[in-house]
């Protein structure tokens, strides 16, 4: 059986006020037991997500979140915990007592799915002690699907999940080397294998990029850095594209002819999970740093770090030397990633394997709308390698 990682699959995130039963629906909708149930109100705190196979869809992750309604200085970080998980959905159910009608705070979270075009529909909870007619008008008003489930008896699960299914939006893969290749093409991939390499394993971008060019049909070559010269002397053509690990690009620019298209996994990544031309952008304004400057390295995995991380050690060091500039840096990982980005005149993220597109999407949108500049790791690697005009043209 074929393992789909979390950031593939399309997230289904439940939000709702505490004790209207987001828990006991969840529960039922994975038809098992995912999320404590409780009377308590604020059982649920940090996010909790279980992947499933939604059918006729497909994989899918489900996120039961804290309620909208928490309150306290714990509730605060909670809520915030939510909105995060909210930004990274492809699809929200909105869960309601069916009893009640809404208050200001639905009002304001329907509000903001609706300003940020998040995909979105309204699920009644409770189904089984009535439904008030008027919440039904209040709710149709926002020409937004309304389904009526009830967790108690199991009623509307069925037909919930088989709405769901057809009402996940749709968005087209943007694939990483796909669609550079023909059949019969070749394509080298080169992959160091040096201590920061995953023991037993390499990374998902080579992985993915490696399956892609696979099911194709082209040739696909994989080596280190210190093989390319080599491997490039055995091919009776050249290959159609190279595609290297960004630390590596110093060394595999000046190995590979420059009449051989030459891009980095990063920022093939870039195209796949993001917008390349706002994390291209990004780019100039890494000559305008000055001395007291802050800048954001963000990671969406988190993982024990090697002694020469590119993210924690590598992309610091290149960043100082290459700026001349006494730059304050500060490192997040995983879904830290701050609400604030005032404070920072440059953001720097990862190629973003770990998160799906819409919250890699996301994330660049909140930096353009606080105003801050935002690149990937490949992007600003090559640029401080002097590369990035030629790893850029297989796009252009």
């Amino acid at each position: 059986m074929n393992k789909v990682s979390n950031a593939e699959r399309k997230h289904i995130v439940f939000i709702g006020k505490r004790n209207v039963g987001k828990s006991s629906l969840i529960n039922a909708f994975a038809g098992q037991e995912m999320s404590i149930v409780s009377n308590t109100a604020g059982t649920t705190t940090d996010p909790v997500r279980k992947a499933m196979e939604l059918l006729p869809f497909g994989p899918v992750v489900l996120v039961d979140t804290a309620g909208i309604d928490d309150i306290g200085e714990l509730g605060e970080k909670r809520v915030s915990k939510t909105m995060k998980a909210i930004s990274s959905a492809d699809f929200v159910l909105f869960v309601i007592d069916a009893t009640e009608c809404l208050d200001e705070i639905e009002k304001k979270y329907i509000s903001n799915l609706i300003n940020n075009k998040i995909a979105f529909a309204f699920v009644l909870s409770k189904i089984d002690l009535g439904i008030n007619k008027n919440l039904i008008a209040e709710l149709n008003s926002f020409k937004v699907p309304v389904l009526e489930t009830s967790a108690i008896n199991s009623e509307g699960i069925h037909q919930l999940k088989e709405r769901v299914s057809k009402l996940i939006p749709d968005e087209v893969d943007i694939p990483l080397v796909s669609d550079f290749l023909e059949k019969g093409d070749i394509i080298m991939l080169v992959v160091p294998i040096d201590p920061g390499a995953p023991k037993g394993r390499i990374i998902k971008p080579q992985v993915q990029a490696l399956r892609e060019a696979l099911d194709g049909n082209a040739i696909t070559i994989v080596v280190q850095t210190d093989e390319i010269k080599e491997a490039l002397g055995k091919l009776k053509e050249p290959p159609k594209l190279v595609v290297t690990d960004s630390q590596a690009i110093a060394k595999v620019s000046e190995d590979v002819p420059e009449e051989i298209p030459l891009t980095t996994f990063s920022i093939l990544m870039a195209r796949s999970k993001g917008e390349l031309s706002k994390l291209m952008n990004g780019i100039n304004e890494i000559d305008k740093l000055n001395d007291g400057d802050r800048v954001l390295i963000s990671e969406a995995c988190t993982h024990h770090a090697q002694k020469d991380d590119i993210g924690r050690v590598k992309i610091p060091r290149w960043l100082k030397s290459f700026s001349k500039k006494n730059i304050e840096i500060d490192i997040v990982a995983g879904r830290d990633y701050p609400e604030d980005l005032s404070k920072y005149n440059l953001v720097i993220h990862c190629g973003a394997c770990m998160i799906t597109r819409t919250e890699m999407l996301s994330r660049i949108k909140q930096a353009e709308l606080n105003g801050i500049p935002i690149v990937n790791y490949g992007l600003i690697i090559s640029f401080m390698h002097g590369a990035i005009p030629r790893v850029l043209k297989p796009f252009v």
